[in-house]
């Protein structure tokens, strides 16, 4: 497993433990990458529920529940699109946190809108009311098809990171989670 995504992996683990939750993914653009990673670490399954692979927009509608609506007006790479998503895994899997990835791996796809390279993110968590929180994020990679997965695969994971950190310090999560992102956690 590459150095980076274990490091992150082992602290995603450490954090989810110690919060006692459990995890589940949404994916498109990664084809299950993340759930890949993921359960490449020994007990995975103490904290890691599953995934679901959405990579048609027929999946996106009829397992996560991403309306017709969203998918024409925004488009299957959109924050909307992948708030939709975690929205739906939560459903499907009972989880306390999810991670929701859509984008344009490459080569081709991309337009001048949304090239190649754009990857919508959306972590969302239950509060201890069992309230759904959102935080949503898009990004523009840069690379061949394989580098972008890669960097969605790690974007995702330190955006959980992230989010387990503020909930265990008991810290407002910031509409813009990915501006948090430092080297501190690592």
């Amino acid at each position: 497993m590459n150095a980076s995504v274990t490091t992150l992996v082992l602290l995603l683990a450490e954090r989810l433990r110690a919060l006692n939750w459990r995890m589940a993914t949404a994916e498109s653009c990664t084809g299950g990458g993340i759930g890949y990673y993921l359960t490449e670490l020994a007990g995975a399954s103490d904290w890691f529920a599953g995934g679901i692979l959405a990579y048609s927009n027929a999946v996106k509608q009829d397992a996560l529940g991403v309306s017709a609506e969203t998918l024409l007006t925004q488009g299957a790479v959109s924050e909307a699109t992948v708030a939709q998503m975690a929205d739906g895994v939560f459903r499907l899997m009972r989880t306390d946190c999810v991670v929701a990835v859509s984008g344009i791996a490459g080569p081709s796809g991309g337009t001048a809108d949304k090239p190649v390279g754009t990857v919508c993110f959306a972590w969302a968590w239950r509060d201890e009311t069992g309230n759904t929180h959102v935080r949503t994020h898009s990004a523009q990679f840069v690379g061949n098809r394989s580098e972008v997965r890669m960097q969605t695969v790690l974007r995702a994971l330190e955006g959980l990171i992230e989010l387990c950190a503020q909930v265990q310090k008991r810290r407002p999560v910031p509409d813009d989670l990915m501006a948090l992102r430092a080297t501190h956690w690592v």
